[in-house]
């Protein structure tokens, strides 16, 4: 992939040995992330379309919505498609989110979600991104606010292709012709993969000599590395096309949260 140079209007977190780049206008993502100025996730690039580059926040979805068709409270409701056949993804990579703090080492980011057929229950979208010497750590929230509304939330992390990946989940998601996870747990395959998994282990990779360890308080992970020069590992709090098959919803004034660490060994 060809990188096109830097992302306007980044703010930047950093400490000693890590620095994120931050693209609040850019779907608040990390638009790079360094452990001892190695770049680990796949920069922008001219042919990259916002689902293809950095690290982004799900939100107030995770992965595909089938059709992007659920119903919630009663009442059907369609998303917009935004990938093949599919919903994907939530609508918070793809709109500016607004700077609430921002130190040295820290950023807190806020997005209002939409009402509109894009998304019609509203509610507030939140990340804390903290960087210290060993690692980085995220935490997604999302609060209902005026309605209640289903809510399954995650990363998306386009990590340079890793010399080395030590994954080890119990189960995997069965996927269907539409290549979607069902409610149907299996053996776990042989890579390369684009699934979903059940893991309550730390996963370990290797970029460029720089040793990783990733963890979250999910025990829902997607891995997707099928791309030569790129891999995915998605912890989320529950899997994809959530809202038709593990529906969590979160009432007004309540929230969701759900934190992931990247650090050294």
């Amino acid at each position: 992939m060809v990188d096109n140079g830097p992302v306007s209007d980044l703010i930047t977190i950093a400490s000693d040995h890590v620095r994120a780049e931050l693209a609040p206008d850019a779907g608040g993502r990390l638009a790079q992330l360094t452990f001892d100025d190695v770049p680990l996730v796949i920069g922008r690039g001219t042919d990259l379309s916002p689902i293809d580059w950095g690290l982004y926040p799900m939100v107030p979805w995770a992965g595909r919505i089938r059709r992007g068709r659920f119903t919630f409270d009663g009442v059907d409701h369609q998303l917009p498609i935004n990938f093949g056949d599919h919903a994907i993804h939530g609508v918070g990579f793809t709109r500016p989110w607004e700077v609430a703090a921002h130190d040295d080492r820290h950023a807190s980011l806020m997005l209002d979600m939409p009402t509109d057929d894009t998304w019609p229950f509203g509610g507030v979208a939140s990340q804390q991104i903290t960087v210290d010497d060993a690692g980085i750590t995220l935490v997604i929230t999302a609060t209902a606010t005026d309605a209640a509304f289903p809510v399954s939330l995650g990363w998306h992390p386009w990590f340079r292709k890793p010399s080395k990946l030590d994954f080890r989940p119990s189960a995997m998601y069965r996927r269907d012709d539409d290549h979607i996870a069902v409610d149907e747990l299996v053996d776990v395959p042989p890579g390369p993969w684009d699934d979903c998994f059940v893991n309550t282990e730390p996963v370990r990779m290797t970029i460029d000599g720089v040793d990783l360890r990733l963890t979250s308080n999910n025990d829902t992970w997607v891995v997707y590395d099928e791309p030569e020069h790129a891999t995915c590992i998605e912890p989320q709090t529950g899997p994809p096309d959530a809202f038709n098959i593990a529906p969590r919803r979160v009432d007004p004034g309540d929230s969701l949260s759900t934190w992931y660490r990247i650090a050294r060994l």
